[in-house]
């Protein structure tokens, strides 16, 4: 699996963070140890709290735990994992906390350690984590016989349209895939050797080359959003500057994004809405479909809860009635037939612990199966309403070339002079309309789809429920 690490601070908005539904349909907290309160807020602000006395800051170590797409990791793995991530750092025995997410068919953890130790009030050093993380990850791909990625089987092999949080965070908000912004800023590059070129480039895709505050070269999407192209490319910031030159012949983002909106034409806004509404109109009764599901997961997973609990207390009654008091309990322990009694009871229990968490992980896997389908219809709708806002931004770009070079501009998206009045020659007359061809883009959304299966668990996938 994946293994992402940071020291941080702010455990209070960690924990927030954390216990989140909003963007994960399912989250639970699995274990705290090490600390007095029962809550993961409490217990991380209790981390705080003992980091004030010393001058530690980034007094949390949080890493995130994720294993490869559709397989099916158990819960003794993931601990296994942990654990193992504690003897690397030198972090055995300190507070930690383990939550579990589960978002879009995947199953995923996160583990918060505090760095304070409070019999010395010093932190734990950790040198070099993200090595010995990527060793470990490594180990547990060849462990468990998953397909490793080739960015981890060689640094230089990684797929350069990785991004971080905070660049998903940028995307979202600018209502596109991160990894597809990563891909098209890494088309433009490839294709252009000159400052002139990559412009062209990234203008045929909606986006400007800018004068960055902070960033030098930054591209500004249609949704005027800023992305840095180094970081986008991958590339250093001097290569990023042999190849475009300097900054002083480039605007500025303020600059940028004000002749950005005189260049995007009421016509081609008015497609973009439209397409917009119709990708929210599309993906609506799938969002439904999975705040329904969500919901009954959920409740199913209560009912099993709420029978094991049950059963244990019944089981755990069970044994403690084995156990004789009084004269018989003395003459057992005496003829040790209480220590046998107690050993046999302490294997009941381990084994009923197993059997509710073996239950427990079936359950889980029988409604991730089912939400993996799910996703995969949504994934299918998002993919073609990004592949017809690209299709838009290309004709977007022809269609202001097409003006560009027209002695006589026609209303799209620019006003045409009021007073010129030169007659279009026969070559104009014969030139095509070019607005038709990205309304018939819309055209295509609405045709009518194909009728989908609906999502259902077959029989015999839910684990036994009974007490």
């Amino acid at each position: 699996m994946i293994l992402k690490a940071s020291q941080r601070g702010g455990g209070k908005q960690l924990a927030l963070h954390l216990l989140k539904t909003e963007e994960n349909e399912h989250v639970e907290v699995h274990d705290l140890r090490g600390f007095v309160s029962n809550d993961l807020v409490g217990a991380l602000q209790e981390a705080y709290a003992i980091s004030k006395a010393t001058k530690c800051k980034q007094f949390l170590f949080s890493v995130s735990l994720n294993p490869p797409p559709r397989e099916r990791v158990d819960i003794s793995t993931f601990e296994d994992a942990i654990t193992r991530i504690e003897e690397k750092n030198g972090l055995t025995g300190q507070p930690r906390a383990i939550v579990f997410h589960e978002k879009e068919g995947r199953r995923h953890a996160h583990a918060v350690w505090s760095r304070i130790d409070a019999e010395t009030m010093t932190a734990r050093h950790l040198p070099f984590f993200k090595n010995k993380l990527r060793d470990l990850s490594r180990d547990l791909y060849i462990e468990h016989d998953w397909k490793m990625p080739r960015g981890l089987m060689n640094s230089r092999e990684a797929d350069p349209r990785n991004f971080t949080l905070a660049e998903w965070h940028q995307a979202k908000r600018a209502g596109r895939d991160a990894r597809d912004l990563k891909s098209i800023m890494q088309e433009c590059w490839a294709v252009s050797d000159t400052s002139a070129s990559f412009t062209q480039a990234l203008k045929a895709r909606g986006f400007t080359l800018a004068r960055g505050d902070r960033r030098g070269h930054v591209a500004i999407s249609p949704e005027g959003e800023v992305f840095s192209v180094a970081r986008a490319v991958g590339k250093k910031t001097k290569d990023i500057a042999e190849r475009l030159g300097g900054l002083d012949q480039l605007p500025g983002v303020a600059q940028a994004r004000e002749q950005l909106a005189k260049d995007l034409s009421q016509t081609w806004q008015r497609l973009r809405k439209e397409a917009e509404l119709q990708k929210q109109r599309d993906l609506a009764p799938l969002e439904m479909k999975r705040k329904e599901m969500a919901l009954a997961h959920t409740q199913e997973r209560m009912r099993l809860d709420t029978g094991q609990q049950q059963r244990w207390q019944e089981e755990t009654k069970a044994r403690a009635a084995l156990m004789s008091s009084g004269v018989r309990g003395l003459w057992n322990r005496l003829t040790g037939q209480q220590a046998l009694i107690q050993k046999q009871n302490e294997r009941e229990a381990y084994f009923a612990h197993e059997r509710d968490r073996a239950q427990r992980q079936a359950l889980i896997n029988a409604q991730l199966s089912d939400r993996e389908k799910l996703q995969d219809q949504i994934k299918t709708a998002r993919d073609r309403h990004a592949a017809l806002l690209r299709e838009l931004r290309t004709d977007q770009a022809q269609i202001k070339q097409t003006l560009s070079t027209s002695p006589v501009m026609r209303e799209f998206g620019v006003q045409a002079n009021a007073q010129a009045k030169v007659a279009p020659n026969s070559a104009e007359k014969a030139r095509p309309d070019p607005a038709p061809t990205m309304q018939k883009r819309l055209d295509r959304l609405r045709e009518p789809k194909p009728t989908e299966r609906p999502v259902s668990r077959g029989p015999g996938k839910a684990p036994d429920r009974e007490r």
